[in-house]
């Protein structure tokens, strides 16, 4: 494969088979640019995309993947883009940029600050040194550190991996698991330790799916704040401890202010994400958690609004002239996975809370999918057919 000096530079995206990559992916290609994904499952949905001119398989959470960017990168005529997708894959990148830096453009700040954001045990003691507003948080490294924090944490509480790694995503979907009792706290991490290197508990955060925030930044090569952007939940699935289904961008200037003071303290390079939300008990917002180098599922609610995020970050990378429509102007663009939100009202119908008119009316206005698309639909279709197989199979998993 080769290409001509004067064409785009090629965006190439590590983890083409994870949830937030598609609706980035079909940006980028929208634009003209170029897209090859890499991806480790080859019979994931995502792979079945027609936004990429190639699909690069690997390990993606090893120096196999380097060794593969390394044999990809020397194809180029120009350095390409390289954009990570996930934890894992992001700390690999991070550790070996040195390796592959003459093939790809990547932006990223020093590698003690990537390993701070992406290991949540590392971020929960920075953010106790320097005041952050978190949960009450329990760090677990070892077995006795589970019964400690069993007998001192208020109940409700929330148990999640340091890391979701490929081994934790094999075996659930659940980012975290929310828990009762000392009793069932232990019980879950007895279950699943075996899939993490390390665990946090903290205390829930009390409050709809409505008070959860997120500001999306891309911060330049050169540390300046070149996009922002806000946005809300308005269902997840699973229910309480899932992901988005779908969000509306909103302004809620504290936790902007918030998100840009503590990546600019850090002097961030790179795409920037941060989770709060609003504790009814205390009456405060608390972060949920950063997420950092890699575009999250709601990312493309800032191209919803007329807010060119993805292609900022594109275009400070390879050099090129910056896009013009960075600022939000608040208005009602949203988001949704459709299929997870189907899930979501029927639960919520189920209870009572949601009816039939009142999803549908959520649905209208101007919104980007993760999935579903006319133009590329092989991908929903796939999941659909995924889901309908897992839920025959196991009716927890999905």
């Amino acid at each position: 494969m080769k290409i001509k000096d004067k064409e785009l530079p090629y965006a190439v995206y590590v983890g083409l088979d994870s949830f937030p990559a598609l609706a980035t992916i079909r940006h980028l290609s929208s634009k003209g640019i170029p897209v090859i994904g890499i991806a480790q499952d080859r019979k994931d949905h995502n792979c079945k995309t027609n936004s990429v001119q190639e699909i690069i398989y690997t390990e993606k959470s090893s120096e196999e993947l380097i060794f593969s960017l390394e044999k990809l990168g020397k194809k180029f005529t120009q350095k390409a883009v390289l954009i990570t997708g996930e934890e894992p894959n992001v700390l690999v990148v991070s550790r070996y940029r040195e390796r592959i830096e003459k093939y790809y453009h990547i932006i990223m700040p020093e590698k003690n600050v990537v390993e701070t954001l992406v290991d949540k045990i590392l971020f929960i003691e920075y953010a106790q040194r320097t005041g952050l507003p978190i949960p009450r948080s329990f760090i677990i490294k070892e077995d006795k550190d589970i019964y400690c924090a069993g007998d001192e944490i208020t109940y409700p509480a929330i148990l999640k991996p340091t890391i979701r790694s490929p081994k934790w995503v094999e075996h659930t979907k659940k980012k975290a698991f929310k828990v009762e009792s000392k009793t069932e706290l232990v019980n879950y991490y007895e279950d699943y330790k075996k899939f993490g290197s390390g665990f946090l508990v903290q205390e829930w955060i009390e409050g709809p799916d409505t008070n959860h925030y997120t500001c999306n930044l891309y911060f330049s090569r050169n540390s300046e704040l070149l996009v922002t952007f806000i946005s809300k939940k308005i269902r997840q699935w699973p229910p309480e401890t899932g992901q988005g289904s779908i969000g509306i961008e909103a302004r809620n200037d504290f936790v902007l202010n918030k998100a840009i003071s503590l990546f600019s303290k850090l002097n961030w390079k790179g795409l920037a994400y941060l989770d709060m939300k609003f504790d009814n008990r205390l009456g405060k917002y608390l972060i949920v958690e950063p997420n950092i180098l890699r575009p999250t599922g709601r990312s493309t609610t800032a191209e919803a609004g007329g807010v060119e995020l993805i292609y900022t970050m594109y275009c400070d990378a390879a050099n090129l002239t910056l896009p013009i429509n960075r600022i939000q102007n608040y208005g009602n663009a949203k988001w949704v996975h459709l299929r997870r939100d189907f899930q979501a009202f029927l639960f919520l119908r189920k209870k009572g809370k949601l009816s039939f008119k009142e999803w549908t009316d959520s649905l209208k206005g101007k919104k980007s999918h993760s999935l579903f698309s006319l133009k590329d639909p092989l991908p929903f279709i796939f999941d659909i057919i995924r889901v309908v197989k897992l839920y025959i199979k196991d009716r927890n998993y999905v």
